[in-house]
């Protein structure tokens, strides 16, 4: 696999479903951002307030969106637990292509009816009023309001992050 230079251009469906749904939104390109951090850096917004989605599958073959604040990592043993599943792992990079052959690796954004998976998101989440979230592309993010997101996107709230403090090891004492 090869660094991309250029992003897409925002995933024409995921601005259909916010206009459908009423939610206003703003748009944002920014150069190209691999990470939900770099992503929040080049943004100006705290990493806590960017919707880092990722894409989960159980061992019984369902799969699901899961949103977690940009600054904490997806604890897969909680996302077992809100599936109600013996085991569940990451898509690969593979499966993620398949799953949404119009986005950029890493952007899918977390609106169930785009991909028909359901959404979970973990309950830090909530407590921003506005969020941003990729747009399908490495360049692109929107920010909308949470609420209005959630009750359009049927979002489920579960315990689902291993909150990560940013400090440096040496400053954590």
């Amino acid at each position: 696999m090869t660094v991309q230079e250029t992003a897409r251009p925002p995933h024409a469906g995921l601005l259909d479903w916010l206009a459908s749904h009423a939610i206003p939104y703003e748009l944002h390109e920014h150069p190209v951002a691999f990470t939900a951090r770099e992503t929040a850096r080049l943004e100006h917004i705290d990493p806590r307030t960017f919707a880092k989605t990722l894409a989960i599958a159980a061992d019984d073959g369902r799969r699901a969106l899961v949103v977690v604040d940009g600054a904490d990592m997806l604890d897969l043993v909680k996302a077992r637990r809100a599936l109600e599943a013996r085991h569940v792992r990451l898509l690969t990079e593979e499966e993620l292509g398949e799953l949404a052959p119009t986005c950029d690796l890493g952007t899918i954004p977390p609106v169930a009816e785009l991909f028909t998976l359901p959404v979970l998101a973990d309950y830090a989440v909530r407590d921003d009023p506005r969020i941003t979230f990729h747009a399908g592309s490495h360049g692109y993010c929107v920010r909308v309001d949470r609420a209005a997101w959630e009750l359009a996107a049927g979002v489920r709230y579960a315990d689902l992050a291993e909150e990560r403090d940013a400090r440096p090891r040496w400053a954590l004492s």
